[in-house]
């Protein structure tokens, strides 16, 4: 019985373990692309008001990186369970009662990752043949983040489903 028990432990901490890595290399990214972003508007802000030259794809290559820094925070908020949840109220419910719903909690938010991803990549292919004008890049490129948050989120939900299973908690990636 033991030696069966054994490969069911070492999978879940692998799974955390990819999720720490994945999430915490999702925030450099975010920090990366906040960096991007200010760089963009600085640059912008000059162009218009100091050359009198306003460069056209800092504004649509600025909104491009603010749903890439946002989508890749809300799918990492998930993960380190810093989001708004419904667990507010489950400090008032009995201990049955609040470990019932947190596996709802999890599955409902993992369930909502899934749908998010696979109705954004459809979005994505559906426009992937436009062109954003002023960047001259797919317009795929809007829909992709929250694709690939929504593939995410129900990583980082599972994730937790597996530590409530194991009576642990998901350890951050920080």
């Amino acid at each position: 019985m033991k030696s069966s028990d054994a490969p069911a432990q070492v999978v879940p901490g692998f799974y955390s373990r990819l999720c720490g890595r994945i999430a915490h290399a999702c925030m450099l990214l975010g920090v990366g692309g906040l960096v991007l972003l200010i760089v963009a508007v600085l640059y912008q802000v000059v162009g218009r008001y100091v050359f009198n030259d306003t460069p056209t794809w800092a504004e649509s290559g600025a909104v491009l990186l603010v749903l890439y820094v946002t989508m890749l925070g809300m799918a990492v908020g998930v993960r380190e369970a810093s989001h708004i949840g419904l667990e507010s109220f489950l400090v008032l419910a009995p201990a049955s009662v609040r470990q019932a719903m947190e596996y709802l909690i999890h599955a409902l938010v993992g369930v909502f990752g899934m749908v998010m991803a696979w109705q954004c990549a459809l979005l994505a292919e559906s426009v992937a043949a436009y062109k954003i004008p002023t960047l001259g890049v797919s317009e795929a490129f809007k829909y992709a983040p929250p694709a690939v948050a929504g593939v995410l989120v129900a990583m980082f939900s599972l994730e937790h489903i597996l530590a409530l299973t194991r009576g642990t908690e998901v350890e951050s990636a920080w």
